[in-house]
């Protein structure tokens, strides 16, 4: 739903700065970190579920994963990478695999989670 109020910002959007907010109290409060590939990672936004898993990326499949976090499309992400568009398929299905995921849905929420930036 929208409003239609002057002033007052949808309710989506009020939903996600909430969501947001709560993030960024969460990665305050946490304080430790884990690495992946050349970044570092508020462990608050790694799920239980993956903790264990994570680590096995490589350094590639972290850069193509941050991407996705970040909303690139495959297309991009190749080129920024300089590698293929069917490399980059192949790393997001090896990191499927390796994360136990469903598909690249679940994967691309997964990366959302870990590289979208809260500011």
């Amino acid at each position: 739903m929208t409003s239609d109020t002057p002033g007052e910002m949808p309710e989506d959007e009020a939903r996600v700065r909430e969501l947001m907010r709560l993030l960024r109290k969460a990665d305050e409060a946490a304080g430790e970190e884990q690495v992946l590939g050349e970044f570092r990672i508020p462990r608050s936004r790694i799920p239980a579920r993956h903790s264990g898993t994570i680590g096995s990326l490589t350094k590639t499949e972290v850069a193509v994963l941050r991407f996705l976090g970040w909303g690139r499309a495959n297309a991009d992400i190749a080129t920024l990478l300089a590698i293929s568009e069917n490399t980059v398929r192949v790393h997001l299905n090896n990191m499927c695999g390796k994360l136990q995921l469903d598909g690249v849905r679940e994967l691309n929420a997964l990366a959302g989670l870990l590289f979208h930036p809260l500011t």
